[in-house]
């Protein structure tokens, strides 16, 4: 059973990573939300919103396998 764990403690540990680098990603682009109103600011605020949208991809697919890591232990699926 405690190799189950250590396999939960990873994979929690790779989703509180991929949540961290998504706050910074927010943040970058509410910082760029709140710059001079010219086409490059506002190219490199579009950028950082996909940017963003990649980095909340991967939050999502890390806590789905670390859900389905937890449903199969708690209830065998």
């Amino acid at each position: 059973m405690a190799e189950n764990f250590d396999h939960l403690d990873e994979l929690q540990s790779a989703y509180k990573a991929a949540v961290e680098e998504w706050i910074a990603a927010i943040k970058h682009e509410e910082d760029l939300a709140s710059v001079d109103h010219d086409v490059a600011k506002i190219d490199l605020w579009e950028q950082a919103h996909f940017d963003e949208d990649a980095v909340r991809s991967r939050v999502k697919a890390a806590k789905k396998r670390y859900e389905d890591a937890l449903r199969e232990i708690i209830y065998g699926f």
